[in-house]
């Protein structure tokens, strides 16, 4: 990563009026403007989707039927963003993948607090199954939040014994809502993207006492049979301990799992792909484990 490459992120996002812990429904709104500028690509097709009460949006290739499907979740701390929002990450990964993608509208706190967010995965994961796909050819993933939404998703069909998907691709996810990484501190000045006292006030509406965080943690869930699973993350990051304590404990669950971690990149940084190099490699390597994943 050139100098040039990440001061232009940086100061891409110092110009942005996005506070992450600012008041949510003025934050929804310029979320949805901030993403608004990743255009989709004129050979991917977008439609509208429903699985079950869950809607969504399928993002498929003009010219080639994907092979598999992708279960999306976008990110936004539990209380922002939307499917449509995450369109230009869904959209490089499934051409890069060669993929069908679905990305989730899940209910958002604090309007629906914990657990709407992981119930509309399980149902719309449900839903997905029941329409006749098999779970060998679904590979669920997200970023940040819903990170912790897809990891809250395979740990709930481990506990009521469901069939799993394929395999996980997590972008940097948020799955400890206690906040108890030493990453908090030790890249706080490194993160122009999150920071502790935003995360905070997103906890607070999405578990509301925040005594039942670790409860709603999908960090410390039980992770065994879950499925192979790429992490991607950061070293500037105040969740980098999300990623490397995730990975210890699914090493400690005998699942398997690679740890990806690029140095000096940001949160969701592989949504730069276009202009940052890192990124770029970092969204290659993701396409080809969820190709490799889903190749009948």
């Amino acid at each position: 990563m050139s100098r040039e490459q990440r001061e232009a992120i940086r100061r891409l996002r110092a110009s942005s009026p996005l506070d992450l812990g600012g008041a949510v429904h003025e934050q929804r709104i310029l979320f949805e403007q901030l993403l608004a500028h990743h255009p989709v690509p004129d050979d991917v097709i977008v439609t509208e989707v429903r699985y079950d009460t869950v809607t969504g949006l399928l993002v498929e290739l003009a010219e080639e039927p994907g092979v598999g499907t992708v279960l999306y979740f976008h990110g936004g701390a539990y209380v922002l963003g939307s499917a449509r929002s995450s369109l230009g990450i869904v959209a490089d990964l499934a051409r890069r993948s060669r993929t069908r993608v679905s990305t989730i509208d899940y209910r958002l706190a604090p309007e629906h607090p914990a657990p709407a967010a992981i119930d509309d995965a399980v149902r719309a994961y449900r839903g997905l199954i029941a329409s006749g796909v098999d779970p060998q050819q679904v590979v669920v993933a997200g970023e940040s939040a819903g990170g912790g939404v897809a990891l809250g998703l395979l740990a709930a069909l481990s506990s009521s014994g469901e069939p799993m998907p394929a395999a996980a691709l997590l972008f940097s996810p948020w799955v400890d809502l206690t906040l108890s990484g030493d990453s908090m501190t030790a890249r706080a000045e490194a993160d122009f993207i999150v920071s502790r006292t935003a995360l905070e006030r997103r906890v607070r509406d999405y578990v509301g006492d925040t005594s039942t965080s670790e409860r709603h943690s999908p960090l410390f869930a039980d992770l065994r049979g879950l499925p192979a699973t790429l992490i991607q993350v950061g070293s500037d990051e105040v969740l980098l301990d999300d990623s490397t304590r995730l990975a210890a404990r699914l090493v400690a669950a005998d699942v398997s799992v690679t740890l990806d971690v690029t140095a000096q990149a940001t949160h969701v940084f592989q949504a730069f792909a276009a202009s940052w190099d890192e990124a770029d490699a970092a969204m290659t390597r993701a396409a080809t484990f969820v190709h490799t994943a889903l190749k009948p």
